[in-house]
């Protein structure tokens, strides 16, 4: 369980973080209601930060709430947001929830991520393109941007692999930033590190139209191929660090033909399950 370092601690912290955002003192003093000779007192060690100050420098900061806490800490002060594992009693609300967006979003891929990048929950269409992946990838935890970029996952499916790895690697670098996480900056360095495609060219109507929507564009093993666009959806309102962390990631057909292949797997799996006997000798 973390504990609460020296008061001198939060100042530094504190000018990271500012920094990081590209404001000045006055510009932050002016947004969170406090003088810029009281930030600058705080940023140097001179001066405590009250609770409620720091919260709001934080907020104004746009500070994770796993990050706050920790600068509660070194402030000497107590975390203001719990966190939580997911399968705590308290989060069965969560839990449920997911559980409905992921099911009513069948036969169509989605699932669950912490802020890690690690999946915590999937459909079963997610599950059937997890068969398609090395064994070692699906070991926990299992990492969404490993699955899909590595090329040992689903990479060599991805036709359009140029343009998916750069969007993914737009999102991961700019959650780097606003976190500040080394663990995130490891997994950064690690996708980085694999085969970059070039971005294909593509004609002048059609590039124009993709600025609206870049679709994903794949080939099962089955040489069918499949064309997604994809939403993300995080809950609002969280007050609490894991639930605050989570996002939903949704594949939708983008074209006829691949709603039709997904509701065929979708019943090819229904088929196979009714054809499965039951499991007899427990768990």
């Amino acid at each position: 369980m973390p504990t609460a370092s020296s008061n001198a601690d939060v100042g530094p912290l504190l000018r990271e973080w500012r920094e990081r955002r590209r404001l000045t003192q006055l510009e932050l003093a002016l947004d969170a209601g406090t003088s810029a000779r009281h930030l600058s007192f705080v940023e140097t060690g001179r001066s405590k930060p009250g609770r409620e100050v720091l919260l709001r420098v934080a907020e104004q900061l746009e500070v994770p709430f796993r990050e706050r806490n920790q600068l509660l800490l070194a402030a000497g002060y107590a975390p203001a947001f719990p966190e939580r594992s997911l399968e705590e009693p308290e989060l069965a609300p969560v839990r449920e929830a997911l559980d409905r967006v992921l099911t009513a979003q069948e036969p169509y891929p989605a699932m669950a991520m912490d802020r890690g990048w690690n999946v915590v929950a999937a459909n079963s269409a997610f599950r059937a393109f997890a068969e398609w992946v090395d064994p070692e990838l699906l070991e926990p935890p299992v990492n969404a941007l490993r699955m899909g970029l590595d090329p040992r996952g689903l990479a060599p499916l991805v036709l359009n692999l140029g343009e998916v790895r750069a969007y993914f690697l737009e999102r991961l670098q700019r959650q780097v930033a606003i976190t500040a996480d080394d663990d995130l900056a490891a997994l950064l360095e690690l996708v980085e590190g694999y085969p970059a495609p070039e971005h294909e060219q593509l004609p002048a109507s059609e590039a124009a139209a993709r600025e609206i929507l870049t679709p994903l564009r794949m080939r099962t093993p089955a040489g069918e191929e499949l064309s997604f666009v994809g939403t993300v959806a995080t809950f609002g309102f969280a007050g609490e660090v894991t639930t605050s962390e989570l996002s939903i990631e949704s594949l939708f057909p983008a074209d006829a033909a691949t709603a039709e292949t997904l509701e065929s797997m979708a019943r090819d799996r229904r088929n196979a399950d009714s054809h499965t006997p039951p499991n007899r000798g427990g768990r």
